[in-house]
């Protein structure tokens, strides 16, 4: 018998399993693969946080020689959460993954089924904390399935480096974070891309002297609570575009990939055997991220005057110069692939949540978490890392710490109310 079962290793189930040891409460923590996985197999070579160090503290960490201002790459980022793990001796049981989470009407305990060594375990728990991550499942859109079986296709998740790829020309479908930064890896190495677009917005890594995300904290643009948001679309927006590669990182922008080769073009709209059509749009995807860069700036300057900060003059960053005419961008609307040699697609189309082990009523018809600030309608199921949870910051390792200890503190709660 546990007090609590914690569903995923990720920065957010460790987080959980330290506060949860700090009250001395018996909890177990299971992990499909290694601690970390999600970082160690669902992310590429050179991937590197788009967060600066200070701002990927978990609790009762420290940085550890790390420099506040750099940023970590894959590799040490895993190395990181296993340290933290072993630290704080945290109950991680790796390779153990979660068949099935029920709790009938008339229990008092939850049931949590696993498989480990082709074993099937039955663990039973007081509460239970879901942590197993936004983006455990790769999306590919339906029809990626008419493209040619001569075309090499994988999900980004799956990509590690341009020596997987046959050789020939890349499609990259979407300019989201993780297309962009894949598409500056693969054009290093000589590729020739392509990358289809859409309306992403995009910050420069730096302004004014200091990282673009410091001044999005001074600003406390990501305390907003998750329950003063009132236009809805907002919940769902597009993280803007940023890379940690680098030593203080870099701006990336549909501009700056094409100046080092890459050719963007619309969002994708249909594909017909080795054809791919395109939407004529690639020109108002390059002015979106124009502006939506413009405007974080103007409103960085008026807090800077509003508070009376010195801050530096604005430095010269290329790839933050608008593209007033959207010259980089190009109106192709049907490209054949073996024309033009092209013979791998990259889908970089986002993530689902896999929560088809939750048998209670908790889910949405869409399988999205139904909760209250990560408290579910099942009393002692709690969900955490997830965007939005309590705040704008609760989707990224910035936010973990606050959101980890207000559930844990509602578990103790529990614990002492309905279990003493």
């Amino acid at each position: 018998m546990f007090d609590v079962i914690i569903v995923g290793s990720g920065h957010a189930g460790l987080s959980m399993g330290y506060f949860l040891s700090k009250n001395n409460l018996k909890h177990k923590i299971f992990e499909r693969g290694q601690i970390g996985e999600s970082w160690r197999s669902q992310r590429w070579d050179s991937f590197a946080l788009n967060t600066p160090n200070h701002m990927n503290t978990i609790p009762g960490e420290t940085f550890q020689n790390l420099h506040p201002e750099e940023f970590l790459l894959r590799e040490k980022l895993i190395t990181k959460l296993k340290k933290y793990a072993e630290k704080f001796q945290l109950p991680v049981r790796e390779h153990t993954i979660v068949s099935s989470v029920t709790k009938a009407p008339s229990e008092k305990y939850f049931t949590v089924k696993v498989r480990h060594n082709d074993q099937i375990e039955q663990w039973i728990s007081k509460q239970v904390v879901i942590a197993s991550g936004a983006m455990s499942a790769a999306k590919i859109p339906t029809l990626s399935k008419t493209l040619s079986k001569k075309i090499h296709q994988i999900h980004v998740a799956d990509y590690r480096n341009p020596s997987q790829l046959p050789e020939g020309g890349v499609l990259i479908v979407g300019s989201g974070q993780s297309g962009c930064q894949v598409a500056e890896d693969l054009v290093a190495s000589g590729r020739k891309i392509y990358l289809s677009s859409s309306k992403v917005g995009r910050n420069p890594r730096r302004y004014r002297g200091k990282d673009i995300l410091d001044w999005l904290i001074r600003m406390k643009f990501y305390d907003e609570p998750t329950d003063d948001v009132t236009d809805h679309r907002q919940l769902t927006e597009t993280t803007p575009l940023l890379s940690g590669v680098g030593v203080l990182g870099h701006t990336i922008s549909l501009q700056s990939l094409h100046r080092q080769g890459v050719i963007i073009l619309g969002r994708l709209t249909n594909i017909e055997n080795n054809t791919i059509n395109f939407a004529s749009d690639a020109a108002e995807n390059v002015r979106f991220g124009d502006e939506f860069s413009q405007e974080i700036k103007v409103r960085i300057d008026n807090f800077i005057l509003k508070e009376g900060y010195i801050a530096d003059e604005v430095k010269e960053d290329q790839a933050d110069q608008p593209d007033i005419n959207a010259s980089c961008s190009e109106d192709i609307p049907a490209i054949n692939c073996s024309e033009k040699q092209i013979n791998s697609i990259i889908w970089t189309t986002g993530f689902t949540s896999d929560f088809s082990y939750i048998k209670l009523p908790v889910l949405t018809n869409d399988s999205k978490p139904i909760h209250h600030n990560g408290i579910s309608p099942v009393n002692g199921l709690f969900f955490i890392g997830f965007p939005w949870l309590r705040s704008r910051k609760s989707g990224i390792i910035h936010g973990i710490s606050e959101d980890a200890e207000f559930i844990s503190l509602k578990i103790l709660k529990n614990n002492l109310v309905k279990f003493e």
